[in-house]
């Protein structure tokens, strides 16, 4: 029988490998043109978290403005950007806590606080963005906030479940290390 408990090598991996997948989605988030998207046809609005592009009914071409022009625009990107930098970071200390036996369980906790600043900063750009969005820029037709919109949520959501994961991570140290003798609970016939 084999059983893969909290001691297992693969399982030790889970962790960074959760923050690895945060990181392709907040690339997807920072990289996607669909944070606002046109809902029907005609398809005359479409923006990132870098510019906002409309076109009219019978036109190709798309007319894009820059958000870095406005001081929300600016502060959305780099609380997001910020956040993402942080996260590549802890993701880069994570790997290094799970490679080397000695700094292990010494700075886990210090990951999962880093993370927690990682959501707020994500948090953050990801409300200022459609609030200030819809205030100041305006929207023709029926809009809708999309895919990399909903992929940087994703990243946020992960992020945070990281963080209470790796705060709580050294509580249950010497489970991860396999330092405790099984417990035998025999009944008798």
């Amino acid at each position: 029988m084999v059983v893969c408990g909290l001691a297992c090598w693969r399982c030790r991996w889970l962790l960074p490998l959760l923050l690895g997948l945060a990181i392709i989605m907040g690339i997807i988030a920072l990289a996607g043109r669909g944070w606002l998207e046109s809902e029907s046809e005609p398809y005359v609005q479409q923006a990132s978290l870098w510019e906002s592009c409309t076109r009219g009914d019978g036109d190709l071409n798309w007319n894009c403005e820059s958000l870095m022009d406005y001081g929300w625009g600016r502060a959305a990107a780099a609380t997001y950007l910020v956040g993402f930098v942080i996260l590549v970071i802890c993701f880069a200390l994570a790997v290094i806590a799970f490679s080397i036996e000695i700094l292990r369980f010494n700075f886990v906790r210090g990951i999962g606080g880093l993370l927690f600043v990682v959501a707020a900063f994500q948090i953050i750009g990801l409300v200022i963005y459609p609030v200030k969005f819809t205030e100041d820029i305006p929207l023709t037709g029926d809009n809708m906030f999309s895919w990399a919109y909903g992929f940087g949520w994703a990243s946020t959501v992960v992020v945070i479940g990281c963080a209470f994961f790796f705060c709580c991570l050294p509580n249950w140290e010497d489970e991860v290390l396999g330092n405790i003798k099984p417990t035998y609970y025999y009944s008798s016939p």
